[in-house]
């Protein structure tokens, strides 16, 4: 975590810096890694204005107190920082879905004949680990493959389904029902 102070309108103080510091370390809970803060701590007529900024992986948070006392002041923005990374949190995690990634096998029947004359037979088998998502994530997992198929479970139904690549560019759906 890395912690920036900056005053304005007041001189530098290393207690102020170092409670700032201190009371930022609270926010490492709820937000990943990397985590950026900045304080700007400063000064007009009577209010003491504490405003801070904190980036985390791709997300912005931003809070700002005023009181008379800058000690509080900065108790102030560190309660509205937690409020907003805790309600980030949640967020994240019921996009996720709660779902756990199931481990699929795909083989060839026990004891079946290796050598039938005129029959396909497998020669190739692989274990894929399926995970839950949307088709529409499904579909943008495959822009970003060179793959012809992805099997992943549809995070709507619980079923297993597969995408695949078409000729003409477009994307075909096998849906699975029990």
């Amino acid at each position: 975590m890395h912690v920036s102070v900056t005053f304005r309108h007041m001189d530098s103080s290393e207690p102020l810096k170092l409670y700032a510091e201190e009371k930022s370390e609270r926010i490492g809970k709820y937000l990943s890694e990397p985590v950026e803060i900045h304080w700007v701590l400063s000064i007009e007529k009577i209010r003491h204005i504490a405003d801070a900024t904190v980036t985390a992986n791709g997300v912005t948070i931003k809070a700002q107190g005023d009181t008379q006392d800058m000690y509080a002041a900065i108790d102030i923005v560190l309660d509205k920082l937690l409020g907003q990374a805790m309600k980030h949190k949640e967020r994240v995690k019921e996009h996720k879905q709660n779902g756990e990634p199931v481990s699929i096998r795909y083989s060839a029947a026990e004891g079946a004949p290796a050598g039938a004359a005129g029959k396909p037979r497998v020669t190739k088998k692989e274990n894929q680990f399926v995970k839950p998502m949307s088709v529409e994530e499904a579909s943008m997992q495959m822009d970003v493959t060179s793959g012809d198929f992805l099997v992943f479970t549809d995070s709507s139904t619980g079923n297993t389904s597969v995408i695949y690549r078409l000729k003409d560019g477009g994307y075909g759906l096998i849906e699975t029902t029990r």
